[in-house]
């Protein structure tokens, strides 16, 4: 028994030869295929799918989806333009259901903030809501680790039939800028999306900034449908031209900021890890506590409250949920204080931008000294390493470089070529030992910032990934203790 390949086509590609056949399951891994499957032969960065396709028919797959050219065999293959895109289309149609009400995000910072935001909101509201991004998937029922910010298209699908089975009808996703160029989302149905702000990142992958940007505004120009709404961050320097997309392609703006027009913020009051917020919507003003430290947090509240609203959530009862916000985790995250005095933050913060957003955020609740911990990443853009420094040492009293996840490269030219950036940083290879030595420097007034790998439970060192968790290797700290993972 399966699924009529014709169904799954619905005309977005011709039957291959063989006819209507029944489907019983897809992969994109020539290792998972079982009888009845359809295969996708997907070109990659380092090899193309399509070589592996007799493979697939061999270990029981009834037909294969693959670039057109790149397959000259005998066996059935379905060749399209764009197989990413088709198979993304063939996914959501195989599983079938997904949420009502899915909402999207896009942006280099702010992100998972955002989407744990509006889950929140949403259950504050009284709906059964679940998160998808960086840190996992959350819903009603807990947790669940994923290996990637936006899933692969047949595992994206699934989840969000599982979810829907669960009885969850709101879902906040995380569009990733590899997520969309690689049209894993295109199989959702997207009642709105969000913007938050673009800086350098991932120009390893996109090659230059511009093909970075066009990737994020791929979620308005292609995914959205015409007269959805599209939340913009507007006090992001790109919020005009995200503006001019959104309009060309016949979406309603919502803008959000102190350049906002929809949802504009009048006035902030900071106090202590808190802040009081001034807003308009609607033609009314509102006055809200949000207990969330930073100029950044209230962006991505404010998107927040946005994206709900611009779904068709009730104004009212969004902006007053804001007021029980809880932080995501690993993002600006408070994990301890020592007995003596100083807090401690852990934070995702891995882009220049994004360290220069935490530790300006941290200055004004610190009294004395501000201490950094940070790496960078091996195998990633080399040419931030150096402006990640500059930051910290621009903005930070003490800085402490360590290793991130090397993955492949050598730690210590990766630590070497961000030092160049900050030429009196203090230099510390092993991880735990430098959160350590932040930790032991704590003084009262002082304000520790652990960065870099946030949520993160692993360490990548070549091809193996070591049990290692931030907000551990604090705990052990303040106890005196060593941390091995």
């Amino acid at each position: 028994m399966g699924i009529p390949l014709s169904r799954l086509l619905k005309g977005d590609a011709p039957l291959p030869k063989g006819g209507d056949l029944a489907i019983s399951g897809l992969t994109a891994d020539s290792r998972e295929v079982k009888p009845g499957f359809l295969f996708a032969g997907l070109p990659g960065t380092k090899a193309n799918g399509a070589t592996f396709i007799d493979k697939a028919f061999a270990a029981g797959a009834v037909a294969a989806i693959a670039q057109s050219g790149s397959y000259t065999g005998s066996n059935p293959v379905i060749a399209v333009d764009n197989p990413r895109r088709l198979l993304a289309l063939v996914a959501s149609r195989f599983y079938d259901r997904q949420p009502e009400t899915i909402v999207a995000v896009t942006g280099t910072n702010g992100k998972t903030s955002v989407s744990v935001f509006v889950r929140q909101i949403w259950a504050t509201m009284g709906f059964r809501a679940a998160s998808l991004g960086t840190i996992g998937v959350v819903g009603p029922e807990g947790a669940k680790y994923l290996a990637h910010t936006t899933p692969d298209p047949i595992q994206l699908a699934a989840l969000a039939a599982e979810l829907r089975d669960d009885g969850v009808k709101h879902l906040a996703i995380e569009a990733s800028s590899h997520g969309l160029e690689q049209n894993r989302l295109d199989g959702l149905v997207i009642a709105a999306g969000a913007f938050t702000n673009l800086t350098r990142d991932h120009l390893d992958y996109h090659g230059t900034f511009e093909n970075y940007f066009a990737a994020k505004l791929r979620l308005f120009d292609t995914l959205l449908p015409q007269g959805a709404g599209a939340v913009i961050n507007m006090d992001s320097p790109q919020g005009e031209e995200v503006l001019a997309h959104v309009k060309r392609a016949g979406l309603v703006p919502f803008r959000v900021g102190n350049k906002g027009v929809e949802l504009r913020l009048v006035d902030l009051k900071s106090s202590g890890l808190t802040q009081l917020l001034t807003v308009e919507y609607g033609g009314q003003t509102y006055q809200l506590d949000l207990p969330l430290a930073g100029d950044f947090q209230v962006s991505n509240a404010l998107v927040a409250a946005g994206l709900v609203i611009a779904a068709g959530g009730e104004a009212h009862l969004a902006l007053h949920a804001l007021e029980s916000l809880k932080g995501a985790k690993g993002r600006l995250e408070l994990v301890g204080i020592k007995p003596t005095g100083g807090n401690i933050f852990v934070d995702y913060a891995h882009t220049p931008d994004a360290l220069e957003t935490a530790l300006s955020a941290l200055r004004p609740s610190t009294q004395k000294r501000l201490i950094v911990v940070f790496g960078c990443g091996g195998d990633r853009d080399k040419g931030k390493r150096p402006l990640m420094a500059a930051a910290c040492a621009r903005l930070a009293d003490h800085v402490i470089v360590t290793d991130d996840n090397p993955r492949s490269e050598d730690p210590a030219t990766i630590r070497r070529e961000a030092l160049a950036g900050a030429p009196g940083a203090q230099e510390i290879g092993d991880r735990a030992k430098a959160i350590r030595t932040g930790v032991e420097m704590l003084q009262e007034g002082d304000v520790l910032l652990v960065a870099g790998k946030g949520h993160e439970e692993g360490q990548t060192v070549g091809n193996k990934v070591l049990p290692f968790i931030d907000h551990d290797a604090v705990a052990a700290a303040l106890r005196g203790e060593d941390y091995h993972g």
